[in-house]
C-alpha cells in the first residue's frame, strides 16, 4: 500500500490532462447510467481498498469544518467551539477553517480516528465518488486521485466503463 501512497501522485498527474477532458464531456453529454455507474464503482473500489491501510487523507490533507461540525467535535471532547478552534484550527485563504498542520490530530498510529462518531462531514464524504452528478465536482474528483487510492481508481474505472 505505501508503494501505491508513494506512486499516486505522480500517477494522478500523468492522467490529470485526460480526466480533465473526461469530466468536460462527462458534463456535456451526462449518460444515462452515470449515477448508477459511479455508485456501483465506488461500492466496488472500496471492497478492494481498505481506507484504515491507507490514510492518506487524513495524513496529508485537511477538511473543511463547518459551524456544526466544530460544535459537535467540541461537544464530544468536552471543549468550547473557540477553545477547539484556537487549538486545532485556522482560517485558510478561502477562509474556510482547517486543521493547523497534517497529519489530522485525532488520526491515531494505527490509522484509526480518535473522533470518528463525529468526524466532520466533509470526512464523512470523502472522497465523494459516491456522489450522483459527479461531474458537478469533476475539479474536486481529479484532485482527489492525487491523494485517495480508491478516488483514483474509481476515475479510472469510470472512463473504462463509460468512454466518452
Amino acid at each position: 500500500m505505501q508503494d501505491l501512497i508513494q506512486q499516486l501522485p505522480a500517477r494522478a498527474r500523468d492522467e490529470q490532462a485526460a480526466n480533465k477532458k473526461y469530466f468536460q464531456k462527462l458534463a456535456q453529454k451526462k449518460p444515462k447510467k452515470l449515477d448508477e455507474t459511479v455508485l456501483e464503482l465506488h461500492e466496488e473500489v472500496f471492497e478492494e481498498i481498505d481506507c484504515l491501510a491507507c490514510a492518506n487523507c487524513c495524513k496529508t490533507t485537511s477538511p473543511i469544518f463547518r459551524d456544526k461540525d466544530i460544535e459537535r467535535i467540541a461537544q464530544h471532547l468536552g471543549m468550547r467551539p473557540a477553545a477547539f478552534v484556537e487549538k486545532y484550527l485556522h482560517l485558510d485563504e478561502d477562509g474556510d477553517y482547517v486543521h493547523n498542520g497534517a497529519p489530522c490530530p485525532f488520526l491515531g498510529y494505527d490509522n484509526y480516528c480518535s473522533i470518528y462518531e463525529v468526524r466532520p462531514k466533509a470526512c464523512r464524504e470523502y472522497p465523494h465518488t459516491d456522489r450522483k452528478q459527479i461531474y458537478q465536482i469533476g475539479k474536486l474528483t481529479i484532485k482527489n486521485t492525487e491523494i485517495c487510492p480508491a478516488a483514483f481508481e474509481i476515475v479510472k474505472r469510470l472512463r473504462e466503463a463509460l468512454p466518452l
